[in-house]
């Protein structure tokens, strides 16, 4: 029988919790407030996963998951102990995710106009999904702009991500509904 998995520390009930680089924080910090926004975007990846036709693009988002918990460690590791990652995002990573994107622009056509979500399960799940990248890459901005973080790498890629995600919901919808028709 494996053993039994314990996730309870009974160390958060009085309203901290501890960060990736093991220094406890109050659990309405901004930085805890960036990293929950992280894991919900994870979350909703993972269902948009579940639901998409492109193989494609089934792949891409397992992509995006795992890269995610690349970027979450960097935003719960504070900078004195940013050297114990193994990896950090870098300009390699943007450069990456915009091929990744110009690749996928030249699978889609350019849409008339401004898309309402819905056109389809797997498109709407992967728009509501691009939402959430945006609200995470505003709390980054707030962090960076307040010290808390200190690579500009992570805001430029969370920005390069939400038009990432914009294309694959393109791609997923046979036909997208325009704001005016």
């Amino acid at each position: 029988m494996p053993p039994r998995i314990k996730i309870t520390t009974k160390k958060g009930d009085q309203g901290e919790s501890s960060l990736f680089s093991g220094e406890r924080v109050r659990k309405d910090s901004p930085r805890l407030d960036a990293i929950g926004v992280l894991d919900e975007l994870v979350s909703v990846l993972g269902i948009a996963r579940h639901h998409v036709k492109n193989d494609k693009t089934k792949d891409a988002i397992l992509w995006l998951q795992r890269s995610l918990f690349t970027v979450g460690s960097e935003l719960a590791t504070t900078r004195e102990k940013l050297k114990k990652l193994s990896k950090r995002v870098d300009q390699g990573w943007v450069e990456k995710i915009e091929q990744r994107m110009e690749s996928l622009c030249l699978e889609i056509t350019t849409p008339k106009g401004f898309v309402v979500p819905g056109g389809c399960f797997s498109g709407a799940h992967l728009d509501h999904a691009r939402a959430i990248a945006r609200r995470c890459e505003r709390k980054a901005a707030g962090l960076l702009k307040e010290k808390e973080i200190d690579n500009a790498f992570v805001l430029v890629w969370l920005n390069r991500l939400s038009d990432y995600l914009y294309l694959m919901a393109r791609r997923e919808e046979d036909k997208p509904i325009y704001v005016q028709e």
